[in-house]
């Protein structure tokens, strides 16, 4: 019973394994003929190969122009998280003067900043505040008639 056992643990083993090794080899590639040329796919690899470029994401930021070089072609805007320095058009820059809030619309390309527009920026409309009306003073509440308090009685 012990060797019939044996017999059938080896053998199980033996399958397992060469099963493992079986699996693992690859088939051998189909022999190709020498004069046929491989089948195009239907859609030209020039095309699956080519992307498009992406439109560069244009980025705002709103704040106070900390500086303006027209030789440099450059401004400089505080924004509130930080200041971005950006080359433009000298036309973007005519009437743009330190101290000034600004609007400026510019993206990223070769790693520099390059400004698309550049707008005054318009202040905050207020809240019109309310006309304050003149309050008028308290009149003191009328006093009930008393009438006079009569001694009982004996």
């Amino acid at each position: 019973m012990k060797k019939y056992l044996a017999l059938m643990v080896a053998i199980i083993f033996i399958f397992a394994v060469s099963s493992i090794a079986i699996s693992q080899e690859k088939p051998a590639a189909p022999a190709k003929p020498a004069d046929t040329k491989p089948v195009e796919s239907a859609k030209p690899a020039a095309k699956a190969d080519e992307k498009k470029p992406e439109k560069p994401k244009v980025k705002q930021v709103t704040g106070e122009v900390a500086a303006v070089d027209m030789a440099a072609k450059s401004i400089t805007v505080k924004g509130k998280k930080a200041d971005v320095t950006m080359t433009a058009d000298p036309k973007l820059l005519e009437g743009v003067k330190v101290g000034d809030k600004v609007v400026a619309k510019y993206t990223v390309q070769d790693g520099k900043n390059v400004a698309k527009s550049i707008k005054q920026a318009k202040p905050k409309a207020e809240k019109p505040k309310a006309e304050a009306k003149p309050v008028e003073p308290v009149k003191p509440a009328a006093k009930p008639e008393t009438k006079p308090v009569e001694p009982p009685k004996k």
